[in-house]
């Protein structure tokens, strides 16, 4: 079923995200984190795939299992690097083939270890340009895109940012999946601003405990301190206190508080980025009280 169509029907909801491992060897591990999951009765599942469709096959077979054994509602991650026309058919295919109905479109980061890496040129060079194929050559599959509540680094202005997620909706993009954020109010004046532009799609907030300061540090590398909203500084100085425990203790406890007063404030649903370990996760829901 469409996520679209899946989101009036139960609010507020919890969504996952995981990351399908390369080697297959880990499958039953990574299997049983899922199991222990679905406990929380989530409302979807989304899976993503390594720049370049890297793990494109490992991400077809585990939402394929996802569906068929475990009676989740997956959706799979798609991205622009590396994609062709060809490549997109075949795979929307095989989705469709094993009863997948949604995909997450995605431009995708510039793969690693190749330089001078460059959209331009590209068959497919926006998120935009994704939905606008599948919506021609797939109708029936359900998409949801990102958005980033702080600001794309590479837009020029947080206005052009909002434009570009705006293009995504009118193209097709029926869901907004957030990227992480550590304030509360960055995602909620997102909105506002979609809003006033017109954009009337659910926006889901997507959360991240925090587990160590190696992973803060990677993304603050990607996104900049700005969306940490002043979190990051807090973390750092319970590292140089505590070290990781505390950092996991104060990401979960964080994560934790996010989630409440995002769902007091009335949000569709939360999607947590699950870093394929239920006990984070399973520790934020168990805290948390929806009226």
């Amino acid at each position: 079923m469409r996520i679209a169509d899946l989101i009036p029907t139960r609010r507020p909801f919890i969504s996952l995200e995981f990351f399908p491992p390369k080697d297959r060897d880990t499958w039953p591990k990574f299997f049983v984190e899922v199991e222990k999951l679905r406990a929380l009765d989530p409302l979807f599942v989304s899976v993503t795939y390594g720049a370049g469709g890297g793990t494109q096959a490992n991400t077809l077979d585990i939402v394929t299992r996802m569906k068929r054994e475990m009676g989740l509602e997956p959706m799979a991650h798609l991205t622009c690097v590396g994609a062709s026309c060809e490549a997109l058919r075949g795979f929307l295919a095989a989705l469709t083939e094993a009863g997948i109905d949604n995909v997450l479109a995605l431009r995708g980061d510039p793969p690693k270890g190749v330089e001078n890496f460059t959209f331009e040129g590209q068959e497919f060079q926006h998120a935009s340009d994704l939905v606008t194929f599948i919506r021609k050559e797939f109708p029936a599959m359900g998409i949801g895109v990102a958005g980033i509540p702080t600001m794309h680094p590479e837009s020029a202005t947080l206005d052009d940012d909002l434009k570009w997620l705006r293009h995504k909706v009118d193209a097709g993009g029926q869901f907004v999946v957030t990227q992480l954020f550590f304030e509360n109010g960055l995602y909620t004046g997102y909105v506002e601003r979609l809003r006033a532009l017109g954009v009337s799609v659910p926006v889901l907030p997507g959360i991240m405990p925090i587990m160590s300061m190696k992973s803060a540090e990677f993304i603050a590398g990607l996104n900049g301190r700005a969306v940490f909203g002043g979190f990051y500084e807090t973390l750092e100085a319970a590292f140089a206190s505590d070290g990781d425990e505390a950092v996991r203790e104060l990401g979960i406890a964080h994560a934790t508080a996010q989630v409440q007063g995002l769902i007091d404030a009335g949000v569709p649903g939360v999607h947590l980025y699950t870093l394929n370990r239920a006990d984070a996760c399973l520790s934020i829901m168990n805290n948390i009280t929806i009226r």
